[in-house]
C-alpha cells in the first residue's frame, strides 16, 4: 500500500463519509453555517440538497459532531422503506421501545422522548439522508413527526438531506404541506481548481503527510478539470495516482499518472460496440453517446498531455 511509501498514517482519500477529511470550501462552510443556524434558531425543517459524491453525508457527520454536546441525534440512512419501518427505524436509532412495531405505542413512545429531552433542555435533531428515496407517504410521516411540538418551540429538528430528485418532490403539490414548513435549504457547489488543491493537501494533512506537494502542479490542474471538482471524483483520481506513484517508485504524482488513472477508470470501454442504445428515463448516457464522450476525454487528456509535453511512462 502506498502509506507506507509516502509515510502516511491512513488512507487519505477513503470513500467513508470521516468528518476529520471534510474539506469546508465556501460552499461547504455555507451549507454548514446555514445547517446550525437553523437548528439554533429552532426552525424545524432544514433540507440540503446536492448532486452524488458532494460530501453531504460528511458534511452531515461533521454537523452532528458540533452539536452533539447540546443535542440527542439520529441519523437515518435507510430510506426505502415503509413509514412503519421508518418509524421503527429511527425509534432503534435512539434506543427507544419500538413497542413490538404497533404504530401508535411507537408514536407513544416516540412523543414522550422528545418532551424528555426537551425538559432536560436539550435539542432532538434527526437527519435523514438519501431522502430522494422515501416514498411520499413516509415524507407524510415525518411531516406529521414535526407536529410533536409545545406552545413555545419545536421538540424536535429534523434535516432531510438528498440528490436533486429530493428538490423535485419537495415541488410537487401532494407534498405542498411539508415544503411549506423548510425553513431552509442549503446546496454545494462543485470546487474551483483552487479548492480542489485545498482538499487535496488537507486531506493528505489529516494523514500525516509533511513536507512539500505530493501532486505535481499539471497533476492537480488534471484532477480538477476531470473530476469536474466533485469530491468524490477528487479522491477516486488521487487514490488511484498515488496507487500508480508508489507502484513506479516516484516520489510525486504526475499528470500522466492521472491519465492512466482516468482511463482505467473509464467503465465505457467495456460496452460492446454493437449494443444498441435503450430507451432511459434517468439521465443517464446511452452506450452510445458514453462512448462519444469518452473518445472526447482520451483526446482532451493527449491534448493536455501533448500541451505541456508529458513523456510516456515506460514499465520498470
Amino acid at each position: 500500500m502506498f502509506q507506507e511509501y509516502f509515510s502516511l498514517r491512513e488512507q487519505p482519500f477513503g470513500v467513508t463519509p470521516d468528518p476529520r477529511f471534510l474539506y469546508l470550501g465556501p460552499a461547504h462552510r455555507e451549507a454548514m453555517a446555514s445547517l446550525f443556524y437553523g437548528i439554533e434558531a429552532n426552525l424545524g425543517f432544514l433540507a440540503l440538497i446536492a448532486r452524488p459524491g458532494m460530501g453531504k453525508t460528511t458534511l452531515l457527520f461533521h454537523l452532528l459532531e458540533k452539536i452533539k454536546p447540546v443535542a440527542r441525534t439520529a441519523f437515518i440512512f435507510q430510506t426505502q422503506c415503509t413509514s412503519r419501518e421508518f418509524l421503527r427505524l429511527l425509534m432503534a436509532e435512539l434506543g427507544l421501545d419500538g413497542g413490538q412495531g404497533d404504530f401508535v405505542r411507537m408514536h407513544e413512545n416516540f412523543n414522550r422522548a422528545l418532551i424528555q429531552e426537551a425538559r432536560a433542555g436539550r435539542r432532538f435533531v434527526v437527519v435523514v439522508d438519501e431522502a430522494q428515496n422515501l416514498d411520499d407517504s413516509v415524507l407524510e410521516t415525518i411531516r406529521l413527526l414535526s407536529d410533536f411540538e409545545t406552545p413555545q418551540a419545536k421538540l424536535m429538528q429534523i434535516v432531510l438531506s438528498g440528490q436533486p430528485e429530493l428538490a423535485h418532490k419537495l415541488a410537487s403539490s401532494s407534498l405542498s404541506q411539508l415544503r411549506q414548513r423548510i425553513s431552509s435549504v442549503s446546496g454545494l457547489e462543485p470546487l474551483i481548481p483552487e479548492e480542489v488543491h485545498n482538499l487535496i493537501r488537507h486531506r493528505l494533512r489529516v494523514a500525516g503527510h509533511e513536507g512539500a506537494d505530493l501532486f505535481e502542479q499539471d497533476a492537480i490542474e488534471l484532477i480538477a478539470h476531470l473530476s469536474q471538482g466533485i469530491p468524490r471524483n477528487v479522491n477516486s483520481l488521487c487514490f488511484g495516482a498515488l496507487s500508480i506513484a508508489c507502484a513506479m517508485r516516484e516520489k510525486t504524482v504526475t499528470a500522466e499518472a492521472v491519465e492512466e488513472v482516468a482511463l482505467d477508470l473509464d467503465v465505457h470501454k467495456l460496452f460492446p460496440s454493437d449494443m444498441p442504445a435503450a430507451p432511459r428515463n434517468d439521465g443517464l448516457l446511452s452506450p452510445a453517446e458514453a462512448r462519444a464522450y469518452m473518445k472526447d476525454v482520451s483526446k482532451l487528456l493527449k491534448d493536455f498531455r501533448s500541451d505541456k509535453g508529458f513523456p510516456r511512462r515506460q514499465p520498470a
